[in-house]
């Protein structure tokens, strides 16, 4: 079972993610460029805005805030736009269903394909976190809580990537899942500034995205170096999070993979 786990994690993280990625010499740079260009804008309107304004919204430290955001919330955009992706290259590849028929199913197509995903972000979160530490931003990280709310944060994602995944299997295109988590999330959950200056209905939405609770904590236990009894409110609440959206979410792409199986549409794009 062991062998098996590692030899498939291996052919999709190594064999369909990186060594396809890597084969793509422009998109790597402007991948790259992508991460790190966000942060620098960042930074100059912090900058430009200066420390008086910035204390205004309730930041102490405006480089610190954002290059956690914008660090951690690209698991969230990524791993959804990584799963929807693969399966519709998948589709248009005519593989689909040799990998939905193979030994490790559907739900180990959703787990593997989201592993490449974590991957490629945790590289691109070490990296904008290098940036805005040349930047100036300074971290005091407990590494036990941090762990933990990335976990707790990843599963969350891991389910809304599998509700996308169902979307992508129905619709084909114009999946409303990938483009709210993907687009509006950056706006929504305090990423590059804090919640609190939403209006009032708005405000309210953020609470219902897990990113937003996550980000609160990761500021915390990066930045303070709060420990797990310190952040557990936050914890609790996104292993809520957790317990709901991880089954919906593998229900929802087993239900919606069924019925293209049922009516011959598993492999349209």
């Amino acid at each position: 079972m062991k062998g098996n786990f590692l030899s498939a994690a291996f052919a999709f993280i190594y064999l369909r993610g990186f060594k396809v990625w890597i084969s793509y010499k422009t998109q790597v740079i402007l991948t790259v460029l992508s991460w790190t260009l966000p942060v620098f804008t960042y930074y100059f309107v912090g900058t430009s805005l200066g420390e008086n304004v910035v204390s205004d919204i309730g930041v102490h430290n405006y480089t610190q805030f954002f290059v956690i955001g914008l660090a951690f919330q690209g698991y969230v955009s990524s791993v959804i736009s990584t799963i929807s992706q693969r399966l519709r290259n998948e589709q248009l590849y005519g593989t689909i269903e040799y990998y939905v028929i193979s030994r490790s199913g559907v739900t180990g197509f959703l787990t593997y394909s989201a592993l490449w995903g974590f991957l490629l972000n945790t590289i691109n979160a070490a990296v904008i976190l290098s940036v805005g530490f040349a930047l100036g931003a300074h971290y005091d990280v407990n590494l036990t809580s941090t762990l933990v709310l990335l976990a707790t944060l990843l599963l969350s994602t891991f389910g809304l990537a599998s509700l996308s995944g169902a979307f992508t299997m129905v619709v084909k295109q114009g999946n409303p899942v990938s483009f709210f988590f993907s687009t509006f999330t950056t706006l929504m959950s305090g990423t590059v500034f804090p919640v609190a200056v939403l209006p009032f209905g708005l405000k309210y939405v953020s609470y219902l995205i897990p990113l937003t609770w996550a980000l609160s904590g990761l500021r915390e236990s990066m930045l303070e170096g709060a420990s797990l009894f310190q952040l557990w409110n936050v914890i609790s609440i996104l292993l809520v999070f957790d317990a709901v959206l991880v089954p919906l979410g593998v229900l929802a792409f087993r239900y919606a993979f069924r019925r293209a199986r049922e009516k011959g549409t598993l492999g349209e794009y």
